[in-house]
């Protein structure tokens, strides 16, 4: 192989991935891994698989969640509440390079499926593990999902208008936001696998605490001001910007502006046509932020969306229209960096979904299947990957321990 062809082979191409997880944190976790290339196996209850096949929309009762969720990954059966089935999980572990999962804590250490039974059977294992409350403190054992992670990161209770109700987010962001943190620690742990006193890493990860970590100023302004940041609308609570709103257009879209330094505040006044005098100073332009935000919003409501954006962006002001689904698969901008590609699905024929990002051009990911059918890679994995022999194989079906 050349090195041009070396290139184009994905960052991840032969990376050895276990989940035992289920739902959202997890799955993405390793789904992120799969795009750039992993061997991601995912594993599942024997006939109920998991249950994220069975929850949210669907069309002609075909789930339309797991298509995308699980693509790129294999499905594997496994009862792991069986002695045999905890063996055979731990056969998984010596084979593979990583290992995801959400369980809870007391079900992995009753099962012989927490860190030191896993690092004990594969001392160079990257493992890791989430949790709602982390896996040392004294709620280790409570159940957790993403909607308790964002009340207590609190970005909930900075979501909202300040007379209302704190807001969640409309879709997983503390489960998703979390994936993502530990698809960043797994590929900093995968640094070092190769160093000769490698000792495996153990990612132990709270649902609460990535989106707490990407807070960066919450903590330390409670810390020297006494008083913490309150819900501010669609403007942010430490904003440096005099404009940072939504504006509702004449037929009926929403545009975002945001002017963050004193020369986007600028550009903004010289579109509006006020007096330039009245905002040159930080000072001039917090003082007038009411008043900006006024003449912005009736600016607006008499243009299109079209035509405001346009016109904002010509001041250079930073403006977009709020996206639909369906401004997105219809934007020229998404055509052009390709983030929009066509998969078949063997249920659902054709169907579109997010490409692979981040994009990496020398080693780009792909997407080579939707989610899989339910126990689809049992041969390849446990015949081909564990080289079970047959006997054994046929005893565990029998067994139901697959």
């Amino acid at each position: 192989m050349n090195s041009a062809q070396e290139r184009k082979r994905p960052l991840f191409e032969g990376l050895k991935v276990v989940e035992f997880a289920h739902m959202v944190a997890g799955p993405l976790a390793g789904t992120l891994l799969a795009d750039l290339g992993a061997d991601v196996v995912h594993v599942e209850n024997p006939g109920t698989g998991d249950i994220a096949r069975h929850l949210g929309v669907a069309k002609d009762g075909v789930n339309l969640l797991w298509p995308v969720g699980s693509r790129n990954k294999r499905s594997v059966t496994l009862d792991l509440r069986q002695v045999e089935g905890q063996e055979l999980a731990r056969e998984l572990v010596a084979w593979a390079d990583v290992v995801i999962t959400n369980f809870r804590v007391e079900t992995l250490e009753k099962w012989g499926m927490d860190w030191p039974a896993f690092h004990a059977v594969n001392p160079k294992l990257v493992m890791l593990q989430i949790t709602g409350y982390g896996a040392d403190t004294s709620m280790r054992n409570a159940p957790g999902f993403g909607h308790m992670g964002e009340a207590m990161s609190g970005v909930v209770h900075l979501t909202g208008f300040p007379d209302g109700p704190p807001v969640h987010t409309g879709f997983a962001h503390a489960d998703s936001v979390t994936a993502l943190m530990g698809a960043f620690a797994i590929s900093s742990a995968l640094t070092k696998r190769h160093d000769p006193d490698f000792d495996g890493e153990w990612i132990d990860l709270a649902l609460f605490e990535s989106l707490y970590r990407l807070i960066e100023w919450q903590v330390i302004v409670y810390d020297q001001l006494g008083i913490p940041a309150e819900r501010a609308g669609n403007q942010l609570p430490v904003a440096p910007g005099a404009v940072i709103n939504t504006y509702l257009t004449a037929d009926d879209n929403y545009v975002t502006v945001t002017c963050g330094t004193p020369r986007s505040v600028q550009n903004l006044v010289r579109l509006l046509g006020l007096p330039a005098e009245d905002f040159l100073t930080t000072e001039q332009q917090g003082a007038g932020r009411d008043h900006l935000d006024q003449q912005l919003r009736e600016w607006v409501a008499t243009r299109t969306a079209e035509n405001s954006v346009e016109q904002m962006h010509a001041h250079q002001v930073v403006a977009a229209r709020v996206y639909s689904a369906a401004d997105i698969v219809t934007d020229p901008i998404y055509a052009e960096r390709n983030d929009i590609i066509t998969v078949e699905d063997p249920n659902l024929g054709p169907v579109r979904m997010q490409a692979v990002i981040p994009r990496l051009h020398n080693h780009a990911g792909h997407v080579w299947r939707t989610g899989p059918a339910l126990g689809q890679d049992n041969d390849l994995v446990y015949q081909t990957y564990l080289e079970l022999t047959d006997e054994r194989y046929a005893q565990l079906r029998a067994a139901g321990t697959i």
